[in-house]
């Protein structure tokens, strides 16, 4: 049985595995020595764009709408930390219950990139902690503008 594989899946997988895998390829810094913004610049940004209006340049290519982050609390009412800290690390999240996922399983990434050891996975939720943090950080009202398009849910 042959398999046939689209152009844009491996698009966005290559493009997610060189962001995930340029700190390893030099070794210049681990997990712990950016702060959030600086790993949503690095890990986040390509898809969810670097204002987290959804509208990264990958996002064009993939067959989902990507949410917009800075509308996390006004979608759930308050910010959901928990839950956004769950979506991020995507190890614990029922695939049969959510569906197929679209998004990189980040904790993993994680994991791996500091050394996939006991250590390495204090450093992932560490990580994802800082992501969440700055992602409560710039979230904003429904008065203030938002970007054209479709409007994904987190």
């Amino acid at each position: 049985m042959k398999v046939s594989i689209g152009l844009r899946p491996l698009l966005v997988l290559g493009i997610c595995g060189l962001a995930a895998g340029t700190a390893s390829a030099f070794n210049a810094f681990t997990l712990e020595d950016y702060s959030g913004a600086e790993l949503y610049q690095r890990f986040c940004a390509s898809c969810h764009g670097s204002a987290a209006m959804g509208d990264g340049p990958v996002s064009r290519s993939l067959n989902v709408a990507v949410p917009d982050l800075t509308r996390i609390a006004s979608r759930y009412g308050s910010f959901p930390a928990g839950l956004v800290h769950d979506v991020i690390d995507g190890r614990g999240i029922d695939k049969r219950a959510h569906g197929t996922r679209e998004m990189p399983v980040w904790g993993y990434e994680f994991w791996v990139e500091e050394g996939a050891d006991v250590d390495a996975q204090k450093a992932s939720r560490d990580a994802i902690n800082r992501l969440v943090e700055h992602l409560r950080s710039i979230q904003r009202g429904d008065d203030e503008l938002r970007p054209a398009g479709p409007v994904a849910r987190l």
